[in-house]
């Protein structure tokens, strides 16, 4: 097993991921829509929160652990819903469920992933959260639904910011695709890969697994990126979501609020949780960045509901911040990518380890003992966002 000790941070993995992982899946994982200007100011404007050290009190005995949903979590941290994870290392979406699972944090699939709900379901033990793209063709979105609770999924994420596709340049120019064309472009990058290769020649998970086979007329690559194209709906909206929670009867979480309107009416329709999230920076290009939008949605619908957020979280400070804001949780994307595409299961294992580590630390320095009682006390300026 490969030693990850000298791995200290974040931006380790994210070293190790752009040398390991083919150039357009990486790209695919590191990168915002049109200029990246809400990419970049996900992870800057955690920076402008600044920390109120405290000192001489007693914090031997540290508390990390809180719920989520009413189920307990190591950490307030679940693994977001990731496009083609599968990618970034074979088999991924396997390997990350089970470092989840065995770390103790939720693990969220994508309907975008390589490995199937049915593959998850089979290779990890704990039950994990299904992420929904409301695609036209409403008669695969119920046999989706249905597929998800027979893998015993104990939430259903409805993703609501994707109802068309931000321009992502880099995804354009790297004629992304999956698996990669046999481009002369691609051949001499995935020479390069030797490692990626070799793993991924072990598999035989390499499209999109929960549709091809699933999805009316799709059954290679061609189809797939025809039928793809033309399935995201511009005319998702609020009532559409009673259809999905008629079919799925269980726990939703709703992800892609940015604005306290629509968090309010979000508590109208009975989201059990909302994630604050902007896409991370894949959509709209320009808007705010996710944790300036926390404050504001915290306020806006109290404790009706959970109040989660992603979007620009590498480090365990990060974490704190957002959970000083009033979030009671976060999701990491690109932060636990990285660590797959660098080394796998144990890749995530470790960070998921320093994560916990230097929250943990960091909370012990602004003088608390317990995540649980955590607030905007903690921060010298919580109100830097303020509209």
């Amino acid at each position: 097993m490969e030693d990850l000790s000298k791995v200290t941070c974040t931006a380790d993995f994210q070293k190790l991921a752009r040398r390991r992982v083919p150039r357009m899946f990486y790209d695919y994982a590191d990168s915002g829509s049109w200029t990246e200007s809400t990419y970049r100011s996900n992870e800057s404007d955690f920076q402008r929160l600044l920390f109120r050290q405290r000192v001489a009190v007693n914090i031997e005995s540290r508390n990390l652990q809180t719920t989520m949903l009413g189920e307990p979590v190591r950490m307030p941290v679940a693994i977001a819903p990731t496009g083609l994870t599968g990618m970034q290392h074979a088999d991924g979406e396997i390997l990350a469920a089970r470092a989840a699972h065995n770390f103790g944090v939720p693990f969220t699939l994508s309907t975008m992933s390589v490995c199937s709900l049915e593959d998850i379901a089979e290779h990890t033990k704990a039950p994990f959260w299904f992420q929904l793209y409301v695609m036209r063709d409403r008669e695969y979105i119920a046999a989706l639904i249905e597929r998800a609770r027979a893998a015993n999924c104990s939430a259903l994420v409805i993703t609501l910011d994707l109802q068309v596709l931000g321009q992502r340049h880099k995804d354009i120019k790297n004629g992304l695709s999956t698996p990669p064309k046999p481009t002369l472009m691609n051949l001499l990058n995935l020479a390069t890969k030797p490692r990626w290769c070799n793993a991924m020649r072990k598999t035989s998970r390499r499209s999109f697994g929960n549709i091809v086979g699933h999805a009316k007329g799709v059954s290679d690559l061609t189809s797939l990126s025809t039928w793809t194209a033309e399935q995201f709906d511009p005319s998702l909206s609020w009532d559409d979501l009673e259809w999905i929670k008629e079919r799925w009867g269980g726990k939703i979480i709703l992800k892609g609020i940015m604005e306290a309107d629509d968090a309010r009416r979000a508590v109208d329709v009975g989201a059990d949780a909302i994630i604050v999230s902007n896409h991370g920076g894949r959509q709209l290009d320009g808007a705010p960045s996710s944790i300036s939008a926390v404050p504001h949605i915290v306020d806006a619908v109290g404790n009706q509901t959970e109040v989660w957020m992603d979007g620009g979280v590498r480090s365990g400070q990060d974490i704190l911040r957002a959970v000083a804001l009033g979030a009671q949780s976060t999701f990491i994307g690109r932060t636990f990518l990285y660590a797959l595409g660098a080394a796998g299961e144990a890749g995530v294992t470790r960070a998921l380890q320093l994560l916990e580590n230097e929250l943990s630390i960091s909370m012990g320095f602004c003088g608390r003992s317990d995540i649980n009682n955590v607030d905007r006390s903690v921060l010298i300026n919580p109100g830097i966002f303020d509209r």
